[in-house]
């Protein structure tokens, strides 16, 4: 975990070694106070092999793990979730991602959003999810 602190906030990168993190200059997450703020997630493992083949629901479930174990090295878990933003290929898959995200989210029902594009940095990928984290003082 990388820190660098503020005037009041104490600011954590939380990095997962990923091909693109050092390229494009990103982390997994980012920690300032109480907010968490996990990037765009795709289904591949740490070296880009895309997880879940051409399954919309397997990728789902791959990527909300992901998210997960980047939530739980910030400090927090799922249930902080306030907001996820799904990027998808095929609108018409959107049952399966749904029905995956619901397995994980229908209980916290966090505000999300669900988004047709043309493609994603991975071009067998078919989903790329954000999330927002809020931890309890």
């Amino acid at each position: 975990m990388n820190m660098a602190a503020s005037a009041s906030t104490q600011r954590h990168n939380i990095d997962t070694g990923t091909p693109w993190e050092g390229v494009v200059g990103y982390s997994r997450a980012v920690r300032m106070g109480n907010a968490i703020y996990v990037t765009g997630t795709i289904a591949a493992d740490e070296t880009g092999r895309i997880i879940g083949g051409d399954d919309p629901y397997a990728q789902t479930v791959a990527a909300i793990r992901k998210i997960q174990a980047a939530l739980q090295r910030a400090g927090a878990d799922l249930s902080d979730v306030v907001r996820t933003r799904m990027f998808v290929t095929n609108i018409d898959d959107w049952k399966q991602i749904g029905r995956a995200h619901g397995e994980f989210f229908g209980r916290i029902r966090p505000a999300t959003t669900m988004v047709e594009v043309s493609r994603l940095i991975v071009p067998e990928a078919l989903v790329e999810i954000e999330a927002d984290a809020v931890v309890a003082e």
